[in-house]
């Protein structure tokens, strides 16, 4: 696999190896699209080869994205807005799978999340740098940017109705309680990315502020009750769990743990143990299969909480071996292309 041809057909295991570099470098050429958009030659043509780059690293091991995206996200405030629509894009693409999404509609849906803040692209890095609260010139350009993001697509050739309708109206507040299947298109996905680029905020730590844990940042959108009536948040939480791959827990014998791949079990992940009840690193994290009982999870942590420099490729091996070695996560390893 190369950052260009992501479709390479390599040994499984040199994939893995790769698999963070790849996230990286898609972060990086993310930056750039939506740093300079007007110097690209093709945009339309660029937006489409980074969506199919982001699922084919989805669709490789759905554990190890997100094991390698909320450590991306959670970790750097540099480069803030292309870390933010490339955690909105992924999560769109899990979306859209979970609520089964006409491909036309999952289109949109994800290519609007990469590009909805292309009008504030410089301001959004800015920000999150910034410890003082806006100036009324910059708030005057965050409630404008959905309208300057759809205005600027349409000048890049972007011509799909429906991805600029929900870059537009990205911000609009839309019936939560409605079925999603009862809704228009544009306002189904609107509500799907609202959820999204919400949540995503909040994970993520800005010079003002620490990223919440992703807990907390899913009971601040949805209140202490995951309510079965609002379909986007439950299939959020379904899906990805309420202490996603990549997150950091607090577990009920005192020990710190990093969550390294969801389990059958929703919202007992199998985790691996980093640091003891006194707070000392561990010679050789231990795995942990939640589900199974002891320890449980007791809490989860923002990952300002937690002062460790993790080796990203060994915690993502580490997850997929214990996931081969194990009857009840087993079925749960993507095979290339089946998402």
């Amino acid at each position: 696999m190369s950052a260009h041809h992501p479709h390479g057909t390599h040994h499984a295991e040199g994939e893995y190896e790769d698999l963070l570099s790849l996230w990286s470098d898609l972060e990086a050429a993310l930056s750039v699209l939506l740093s300079r958009p007007l110097q690209v030659q093709d945009f339309p043509a660029k937006v489409r080869q980074f969506d199919g780059w982001l699922q084919d690293l989805v669709a490789h091991d759905i554990d190890a994205a997100l094991y390698l995206m909320f450590q991306l996200a959670s970790t750097s405030t540099v480069g803030y807005s292309a870390s933010h629509a490339l955690v909105c894009g992924t999560l769109c693409h899990i979306m859209a799978h979970e609520l089964q999404l006409p491909q036309r509609e999952r289109d949109s849906l994800v290519r609007a999340a990469l590009t909805m803040n292309i009008g504030m692209t410089s301001l959004q890095d800015e920000l999150a740098e910034q410890r003082e609260r806006p100036t009324p010139t910059q708030q005057e350009s965050i409630k404008g940017h959905p309208e300057e993001s759809m205005m600027l697509l349409e000048r890049l050739f972007i011509n799909d109705a429906l991805w600029l309708d929900v870059v537009g109206q990205h911000h609009a507040s839309i019936a939560e309680r409605e079925p999603l299947a009862g809704q228009a298109p544009e306002d189904r996905l609107t509500r799907i990315l609202g959820t999204i680029d919400r949540y995503a905020a909040m994970i993520s730590p800005r010079k003002s502020r620490a990223g919440r844990s992703a807990t907390d940042s899913v009971r601040a959108i949805v209140g202490q009750e995951i309510d079965q009536r609002d379909e986007v948040s439950y299939t959020l939480v379904r899906s990805i769990g309420l202490c996603p791959p990549g997150t950091f827990v607090k577990l009920d014998n005192g020990e710190t743990a990093i969550v390294l791949r969801r389990s059958e079990k929703a919202n007992h992940p199998l985790v691996a143990s980093l640091l003891d009840r006194g707070g000392q690193h561990h010679s050789q994290p231990s795995l942990y299969q939640t589900a199974s009982g002891k320890p449980r999870i007791q809490s989860a942590l923002a990952r300002s909480a937690v002062s460790l420099q993790l080796n990203h490729r060994t915690m993502v091996r580490l997850g997929l071996y214990a996931a081969q070695h194990s009857a009840g996560l087993r079925g749960l390893i993507t095979a290339p292309g089946s998402l």
